[in-house]
């Protein structure tokens, strides 16, 4: 090999590794993009720690207590059986005397949305499961919701949870 053949290796050499470096940063780059910008695609929700309305809170707790060995039915309303719309449609009726719609859909027409969460606001979800695919919560204090589970009946999950964080949608306020 000559002098001329090594100073041309060298040259090749030294481009390949920039490419190589550039292709790593863009990769980094991309990959930071992906997992930090685009976080929530549904909606946003900003759940910060904030002084919550004893009196809510209380006939949430009290709604749940009532309610908490209910299991999931699809299309139910009662303590026999109720699915997520029944819940919240019986929440609002025996505790704060509100008739709401029976879907979860039309629930979700009501009111007006916020962006800030407070006890006694609907959280709803995109599923893809059910009728419609909606989900509906009772908003209840420090990121958790009180809903009627499929799986696990009328329980209490927490909005911080990944699962919940994907299918997030938007909430929605219907007292004052």
């Amino acid at each position: 090999m000559t002098k001329k053949d090594n100073r041309l290796l060298g040259k090749l050499l030294n481009n390949y590794i920039n490419i190589r470096k550039r292709f790593l940063i863009t990769t980094l780059l991309i990959s930071f993009f992906m997992l930090y910008g685009c976080s929530n695609s549904q909606g946003q929700l900003a759940v910060k720690k904030s002084k919550a309305d004893p009196h809510m809170i209380a006939k949430i707790d009290a709604h749940y207590k009532k309610w908490q060995k209910t299991p999931y039915r699809y299309g139910g309303t009662t303590l026999a059986g109720s699915d997520c719309s029944g819940l919240v449609m019986n929440f609002f009726k025996s505790k704060l005397s509100q008739t709401l719609p029976r879907s979860t859909a039309a629930q979700a027409q009501l009111g007006y949305k916020v962006t800030q969460p407070k006890a006694g606001d609907l959280v709803f979800f995109k599923t893809g499961r059910g009728g419609n695919g909606l989900h509906v919560g009772i908003y209840y204090a420090d990121g958790k919701f009180l809903h009627a589970s499929t799986s696990k009946g009328v329980i209490y999950s927490n909005l911080n949870e990944d699962y919940w964080k994907k299918h997030y949608w938007m909430t929605r306020r219907l007292t004052k």
